[in-house]
């Protein structure tokens, strides 16, 4: 089967098509368009200029794609939209320029969660390489514990992005439970406020992350919220504020002072996500850690999580790097399985707030 996917949530216009047998992946393209220098300026997403380069970008990116893949329209087989969560507005131009194809072509169409797809960009393999999975088996390259047993499931999914910080438990595919979730700013939102606080540029995460690695991560004690309670939620508002507080305290500052701030704020919100995820694996008894989501590419959280998670003898993925941010692949792959698993039908309208949910 052949899936082209589309993805306009945010900031990134992505078109790709990956190739499907049974559980044989392969990736055959994957175009994003970035608008990180048009969005600079305003130190965020402007809804607005999102949707114009969408519109703009959609028919380079696709052609480019299909060019790609050595494809032509005619030979797709299904086509998967992301219809939320994000930006309604950006996401309407993925979604009508998916009808039109459809219409045009007459193609299948199915909706996909956004979400969803950076919980599955784990399963994606490098562009133009082939990997063969079956439903939560486990994968040459895992300990041997785990190949005795060919059990992967049930997997615990840390999903770590600008505008999410969720624990999802996925027992098979298309089944989701969410543990816990940000009760305000995301991680990857909280790391780019920060950012700004402190006139660093956009975007502001990886800017932080960068020089924490110059930094002390203890020269500064900063909180850790939500992280004795017992449920599986996080706040990362609380720990902004104390930056910020920190610096009207410490008023002008110099370069090595930017990079202690940046590498203690970056460790207290590694130590929520680890431990509470750590915690939450041992409670549910899983056999597997997933990361994904833009934040993700984050050095130190993908390091320390694959280190916590080596203790408990479980198994660890991460995503490839050129799937942590936003991209069509993830999409296109979520499209294949559940097409093959759900018989459900959903309205093809922009859901800015949706929520993830069985299949």
């Amino acid at each position: 089967m052949l899936i082209l996917g589309i993805e306009t949530s945010c900031d990134e216009t992505s078109i790709a098509v990956i190739k499907a047998k049974k559980d044989k992946i392969k990736v055959l393209s994957n175009i994003v368009s970035s608008q990180v220098k048009i969005h600079a300026p305003y130190g965020g997403v402007v809804p607005s200029l999102a949707a114009r380069e969408h519109e703009k970008n959609l028919k380079p990116v696709f052609e480019k794609a299909l060019k790609e893949a050595k494809l032509k329209i005619t030979e797709i087989d299904l086509i998967a939209i992301t219809i939320g969560p994000g930006l309604e507005i950006a996401l309407w131009k993925g979604i009508n320029f998916a009808k039109a194809l459809t219409q045009s072509f007459k193609k299948p169409l199915i909706a996909v969660n956004h979400l969803e797809g950076h919980i599955y960009s784990n399963w994606l393999p490098p562009l133009n390489k082939t990997k063969t999975l079956r439903s939560f088996s486990a994968r040459p390259s895992q300990p041997k514990l785990l190949r005795r047993s060919r059990q992967v499931g049930p997997v615990l999914n840390l999903i770590v992005s600008g505008g999410h910080t969720q624990l999802v438990l996925m027992p098979n595919h298309g089944k989701f439970k969410i543990l816990g979730e940000t009760m305000d700013d995301a991680a990857g939102e909280a790391f780019d406020k920060v950012a700004k606080m402190m006139s660093l540029g956009y975007p502001g995460g990886p800017i932080v992350s960068k020089l924490a690695e110059k930094g002390n991560p203890k020269k500064f004690t900063l909180p850790r919220p939500m992280l004795n309670q017992k449920n599986y939620n996080f706040s990362f508002s609380g720990l902004k504020t104390a930056v910020l507080y920190l610096l009207k305290e410490l008023g002008q500052i110099n370069q090595k002072t930017t990079a202690d701030i940046c590498a203690s704020f970056q460790q207290a919100v590694i130590d929520v996500l680890v431990q509470k995820t750590i915690k939450a694996a041992k409670e549910f008894r899983v056999k597997s850690i997933l990361l994904s989501g833009g934040v993700s590419a984050n050095k130190l959280l993908r390091k320390t999580l694959q280190e916590e998670t080596k203790k408990l003898k479980l198994f660890y993925s991460q995503p490839d790097l050129q799937y942590t941010g936003d991209n069509a692949a993830m999409i296109a792959l979520v499209g294949f399985y559940k097409s093959k698993v759900s018989k459900k039908s959903e309205k093809l309208i922009a859901r800015p707030n949706l929520k993830i949910k069985n299949w």
